[in-house]
C-alpha cells in the first residue's frame, strides 16, 4: 500500500525539470555572489532549458495534466496515458496545439498504461505517427 492516500504528481519531467533549474539557480546564485554577469545569464539560460526539457517530458507522456490521475498511473514510472491527445485545462498541451478539441477532432488519441515487461503495441506506435 502506498505511503499516502492521493496523488502528488511526482513525475519523471518534474524530478528532472527541478533538477536542472536547481543547477540553474545555483549557478545564477554563484553569479551573484562573484559578480559575474556571464554566470547570472548562464543559470538564467540553463532555467529556461529546464523549461523547455520539462514541456518536452510532459508532452511524451512523463508529466501529468492538471488534476487527479488514475490510481494505477500514480507512479512516477508510469507514463500519462492521456499525454498524446492533451490534457483539457493544460496550458504547456494548448501551447503544442493539443488539449482543446474541435468538433471535427478525434478524442480517441490515448495509449494505453504500458506494464513492467509488455512489448508496445503496433496500434500504439502508429498512433503517434499519424498526427
Amino acid at each position: 500500500m502506498s505511503a499516502h492516500q492521493y496523488d502528488h504528481g511526482h513525475t519523471v519531467a518534474g524530478w528532472v525539470g527541478c533538477g536542472i533549474a536547481s543547477v540553474g539557480a545555483g549557478v545564477a546564485g554563484l553569479g551573484v555572489v562573484t559578480v559575474s554577469g556571464l554566470l547570472i545569464v548562464g543559470g538564467i539560460a540553463i532555467g529556461v532549458v529546464s523549461l523547455l526539457v520539462t514541456w518536452a517530458l510532459h508532452l511524451a507522456g512523463w508529466g501529468k495534466g492538471p488534476g487527479l490521475r488514475p490510481r494505477d498511473e500514480w507512479s512516477w514510472r508510469v507514463r500519462d496515458s492521456a499525454a498524446p491527445g492533451g490534457h483539457e485545462e493544460c496550458l504547456g498541451c494548448r501551447l503544442a496545439g493539443r488539449g482543446r478539441r474541435g468538433p471535427g477532432r478525434s478524442a480517441d488519441l490515448t495509449m494505453p498504461a504500458q506494464r513492467d515487461g509488455e512489448q508496445e503495441t503496433a496500434a500504439a506506435v502508429g498512433a503517434d505517427s499519424a498526427r
